[in-house]
């Protein structure tokens, strides 16, 4: 992979890994694209960890909150001031289950998920669709209140965000909004619910890396600086579009994308 590559395809994952258009599928699309074909698991690896960075630095208040709950319930057993804390964190750890289930089932398929254009063109569409259909569930205030059985179903469609071309934003944020968060409260907890994820899958993608003798080059270093730098304005630019209501509009954008990639695929 050239520098350029790193850079561009970096500034990419910057921007789709937050706005709700799927940064796997245009990972995809991009390495199929730039005809990279050799093993890119270092990259991807590397540029998710810049996109996981910018959403610590984005949520560390709240990140930190947690972890001084957890730390005070752990030494006291006393929930006394940190019921707000504590209940997030709850959540947080029951959506991540479904989400590993479905993510560890879905890995014996990624040489077939991670290399079809016309299954990211198709999901592509799908996403444009929950996007748009979400508009109509916009809340300001007053929504419901974030419960297990709502983070147990959020966390089901993360599971299901592994598949290119769905959006893992995108889904949760408006699945939150199904279920009756008003927008504030489903963005957050979308990012948050994030923050397990990605450290699991990086870290199995890290001990596929060592045992496969990968290494680290220019255009990966790039890259992952770039998709954090991109990464932090993106995520901001999305939290101001959530709660503006503006977040469907993307949705004509996803069904552009899917149709382009349907077509790419018979070109």
């Amino acid at each position: 992979m050239e520098i350029y590559q790193g850079i561009i395809l970096g500034i990419l994952q910057g921007l789709t890994e937050f706005l709700p258009v799927s940064s796997s599928g245009h990972l995809v699309l991009g390495q199929i694209y730039f005809n990279i074909t050799e093993n890119s698991l270092i990259f991807d690896i590397s540029v998710h960890m810049g996109t996981l960075l910018a959403i610590f630095i984005v949520y560390f208040k709240d990140i930190q909150g947690i972890l001084k709950s957890l730390v005070y319930y752990a030494g006291t057993r006393n929930t006394s001031g940190h019921e707000t804390n504590l209940a997030l964190a709850a959540a947080i750890v029951v959506g991540s289950v479904p989400t590993a289930i479905i993510g560890f089932s879905l890995k014996k398929f990624e040489d077939v998920l991670f290399t079809s254009s016309l299954l990211v063109g198709t999901m592509l569409i799908v996403t444009g669709g929950l996007l748009w259909v979400s508009r109509r569930y916009y809340r300001i205030e007053k929504g419901e209140q974030l419960t297990i059985s709502r983070a147990f179903i959020i966390g089901i469609v993360q599971g299901i965000a592994v598949i290119p071309g769905i959006s893992r934003s995108g889904s949760t944020i408006a699945t939150g909004l199904f279920t009756g968060l008003e927008r504030k409260t489903a963005a957050r907890f979308s990012f948050l619910l994030s923050i397990p994820a990605i450290l699991g899958a990086q870290m199995i993608s890290v001990k596929d890396l060592v045992e496969s003798g990968g290494h680290i080059d220019p255009a990966t270093i790039y890259g992952t600086i770039a998709s954090f730098i991109v990464g932090l304005a993106a995520l901001k630019l999305l939290l101001k579009l959530v709660n503006t209501g503006k977040f469907h509009l993307f949705a004509p954008y996803c069904w552009l994308a899917g149709i382009l990639a349907i077509v790419s695929n018979f070109i």
